[in-house]
């Protein structure tokens, strides 16, 4: 069975790509965007756990 670890990152606006890729070659999988404070938006990511 596979074991994830989670995170939530604040996105910015006019650096949304970049940030993302950056998580992305971390190893993490964009989840979902959804409205964060202000005209933020937050990011969920997820990635499968090391043994």
């Amino acid at each position: 069975m596979t074991r994830w670890e989670y995170v939530t990152v604040p996105l910015l606006i006019h650096a949304t790509k970049a940030i993302l890729d950056q998580w992305g070659a971390d190893g993490w999988e964009l989840v979902q965007v959804v409205p964060g404070p202000g005209d933020g938006l937050v990011a969920y990511l997820k990635r499968p756990k090391e043994s």
